[in-house]
């Protein structure tokens, strides 16, 4: 088992974090460890992309990794989040 630590956020955050925990029927703990498990790095987007890629038969240019950039932009800035 590793060592537990501590993550300072604002109280807004964590009050918001104890509620979806607390909807899922869990922890703030258990739910950030989720979240860190889920959520890819950009080195393991990158890599995916390419076997992605590969698997199409199309070759993984600098030309098709900023249209797959813009791609994701979009479609993060129609769900809500941030673009890119």
């Amino acid at each position: 088992m590793s060592k537990p630590t501590s993550i300072k956020t604002s109280e807004e955050v964590r009050d918001r974090l104890r509620i979806l925990a607390a909807e899922r029927g869990t922890t703030i703990t258990e739910l950030l460890e989720e979240l860190a498990a889920r959520e890819l790095t950009e080195a393991e987007r990158e890599q995916r992309a390419a076997e992605a890629a590969r698997e199409l038969g199309i070759e993984y240019t600098e030309q098709v990794q900023r249209a797959g950039q813009d791609a994701w932009a979009k479609i993060r800035a129609h769900q809500g989040g941030a673009a890119a």
